[in-house]
């Protein structure tokens, strides 16, 4: 029986590699060889063959460098380079990386369509599709296409370290760009197509405003007075988890034919970020209502002692006129 026929079934995929692998081990005791062994059966049994001959999908080493490469920059080298400098404007650069941006998320956005969502993929269920047909083969371009644009977005947080935006950098930013890389190479490798496509989409929907918002505000203060659905943003953020994690669930309670495993994954990795984005959330636009409330119970107060004042000095005037 061929394990990738019943790849749907991830616990006796995985159970037949580690046993195959533990084999391996127990037979010379090297664990050079069982981690090879190992990663040769994930590779033969279970890893998409279009993705074999593309650059950095061989094996999770390159990605994983480029990650710890990236954190790296971000948390060591680049403060060391800028602290004693000032920071750079990057107005023009910032300009163009996000135009550039939501020209990319854009297209995404539309292949998704055109290559599944579209064209008959299920919301309830959608198997991946291994054949080399056209839109077989679209979806698992764009999937590599979608890999290499969370590779371009480490480039958010090297210009907020130029610039010196260092409140920029959150443990929400950092978890975001590190993780999405490594879950985009999975995709590619193993699972290009499917219920894993759904949160790309949603995500290439959001980047494309998110984007927009950012060119907006790199544009210059003039063009402020347009930023005021920022608030919003972030509600449409928050709500592609809500999404992502009904659709996970749905998966997880009915009989799909795709990877539980992978399924409760992205049913905890959509929770973490509805977490973590709900808590900026209300962390930043709770606090500002709060302290705009405040600011109008305030005002009746202050415009009754102005007033008191004017009398008073009104009062005084008589008596100064008089002396």
């Amino acid at each position: 029986m061929d394990v990738r026929d019943n790849f749907t079934d991830f616990t006796l995929a995985s159970n037949y590699i580690m046993q195959l692998a533990m084999d391996e081990y127990q037979a010379d005791r090297n664990w050079t060889r069982l981690i090879d062994r190992y990663w040769n059966l994930v590779e033969d049994l279970i890893g998409d063959p279009r993705a074999k001959q593309l650059p950095f999908m061989d094996n999770p080493l390159p990605t994983l460098g480029m990650v710890l490469t990236y954190l790296a920059w971000v948390l060591i080298i680049g403060p060391t380079y800028m602290r004693d400098r000032k920071p750079m404007q990057l107005t023009n650069t910032l300009f163009y990386y996000n135009l550039g941006q939501v020209l990319l998320s854009a297209y995404m956005f539309y292949e998704h369509l055109m290559a599944g969502w579209a064209r008959g993929y299920s919301l309830t269920c959608q198997p991946v599709d291994y054949s080399d047909d056209q839109q077989s083969r679209r979806m698992f371009n764009l999937c590599y296409i979608y890999y290499l644009s969370k590779l371009s977005e480490f480039a958010d947080t090297v210009f907020f370290v130029l610039r010196k935006k260092k409140s920029q950098i959150s443990y929400l930013h950092l978890y975001h760009h590190s993780l999405t890389p490594i879950e985009a190479w999975i995709l590619t490798k193993f699972l290009a197509g499917g219920n894993t496509t759904l949160p790309n989409i949603i995500n290439n929907f959001v980047h494309t405003l998110m984007y927009l918002y950012y060119m907006i505000s790199a544009m210059g203060p003039r063009y402020q007075k347009y930023l005021f659905w920022k608030q919003f943003l972030t509600e449409i953020q928050i709500a592609q988890f809500v999404i992502c994690i009904g659709h996970a669930i749905n998966a997880l309670l009915t009989d799909c034919a795709y990877p539980k495993f992978i399924t409760f994954l992205l049913l905890c990795n959509a929770s973490i970020f509805f977490v973590l984005f709900m808590n900026f959330y209300l962390e930043n636009y709770r606090k500002q209502a709060t302290v705009k409330a405040l600011q109008q119970e305030a005002a009746p107060v202050l415009a009754v002692s102005d007033q008191q004042q004017q009398q008073a000095l009104a009062a005084e005037s008589p008596l100064k006129k008089q002396q």
